[in-house]
């Protein structure tokens, strides 16, 4: 059996434990693997299980799509007002701009979703 297929099997256990609201253990990832009739390594179980412990999996599988730099703009632009009081605005305006900018540029391809 591929590292693949067993990474998955363990994966799709979780989420269908997850899914239950029942407590994502090795104990019962091992269970539900074998009643699909796959075998894994018991180290699979056990391993996902720690890496599980205590950790929300729905906020996982909420926050695949999202970025990293939306979420550090705002936090750029609120340290600046502790440094220095004028600059935070003129942060602000920068990054409209910005955003303006990146937009215009998908229009000047040519090509759009309907065309």
């Amino acid at each position: 059996m591929s590292l693949s297929t067993t990474e998955a099997a363990v994966v799709y256990a979780a989420l269908v434990l997850h899914d239950d609201g029942l407590e994502i253990t090795a104990d019962r990832l091992n269970s539900l693997i074998s009643a699909a009739g796959i075998d894994i390594e018991g180290i699979w179980a056990t391993l996902f299980a720690k890496a599980l412990a205590g950790k929300d999996v729905g906020a996982f599988l909420f926050s695949v799509g999202s970025s990293g730099p939306a979420v550090a703009a705002p936090a750029a632009a609120a340290a600046a007002p502790a440094a220095g009081g004028a600059a935070a605005p003129a942060a602000a305006k920068k990054e409209e701009k910005k955003v303006e900018k990146e937009e215009e540029s998908d229009d000047d391809m040519g090509f759009g979703l309907f065309d």
